[in-house]
């Protein structure tokens, strides 16, 4: 029978303090790097976790926007964005070097994943500073959207990304925070909801549609109030389903 290999990823490092309860049940993880959250004392934390538990690196840029935890689209000059992604992803890899840790991904947050899944030009922009970076060339973005069509043009490597705690609208895109059912909190809906999206590249919308998707990684947010509930049960639940998330 069919067995599917499955990754989790958590955003950490966002001063929740639930991360040491987390690693143990993520086999990757992407750390604010000062943008929205973080500072480099909490990257080094974080990183020493991952590797304690031999969880996947990412590094999690964000629009530098902390008093909106990054969620908010900042209209900023796109030169000046870029010098701010720099530095936030130049100050993770100097810790990742103190701390002899390799970057596997590259995912941004918040409202920045948002825009460069529907803003060609920000894309762009985004994939240049990940080429300029260089230290991986790899991403996580949802299946579908700007940037993860643009990437292979440009040689960046796209890991499709979906999400088991947020619902869906047709048109692929998160329903926003501020909509009724727009955060799936109860585990076993968490599980119901990425079951067609692992064994059958669907995802169900809110509004009770089927529209495709990949999921190659799944990620529970860290700032979910279940989010050590969901996660935890998936562990458990995982098995049952033939997925599996470690050896």
């Amino acid at each position: 029978m069919k067995q599917w290999r499955v990754d989790i990823n958590c955003d950490v490092g966002e001063g929740v303090g639930n991360e040491a309860k987390i690693f143990p049940l993520i086999t990757s993880c992407n750390i604010a790097c000062g943008g929205h959250a973080g500072d480099k004392g909490s990257m080094r934390s974080m990183i020493k976790l991952a590797k304690q538990h031999d969880v996947k690196i990412g590094a999690h840029p964000s629009y530098p926007d902390p008093a909106n935890f990054g969620r908010k689209v900042m209209q900023i000059p796109h030169p000046k964005l870029k010098e701010s992604l720099l530095k936030q992803l130049r100050d993770f890899s100097s810790v990742l070097k103190e701390e002899n840790a390799t970057l596997h991904h590259i995912k941004p947050h918040g409202a920045l994943y948002n825009e460069v899944a529907r803003d060609e030009n920000l894309a762009a922009l985004f994939l240049n500073i990940v080429k300029e970076f260089g230290s991986t060339q790899t991403i996580y973005a949802p299946f579908g959207s700007c940037i993860a069509q643009l990437a292979p043009k440009v040689g960046v490597r796209v890991i499709f990304e979906v999400f088991g705690d947020r619902s869906y609208n047709n048109d692929g895109s998160l329903v926003s925070r501020q909509m009724d059912g727009a955060i799936i909190h109860e585990p076993k809906a968490v599980l119901e909801h990425i079951l067609p999206m692992i064994k059958l590249d669907k995802v169900r919308t809110l509004q009770g549609n089927e529209i495709q998707t990949k999921a190659e990684t799944i990620c529970i947010h860290g700032d979910t109030s279940s989010a050590l509930e969901i996660l935890t049960y998936l562990s458990h639940e995982f098995p049952k389903h033939k997925l599996l998330l470690r050896e």
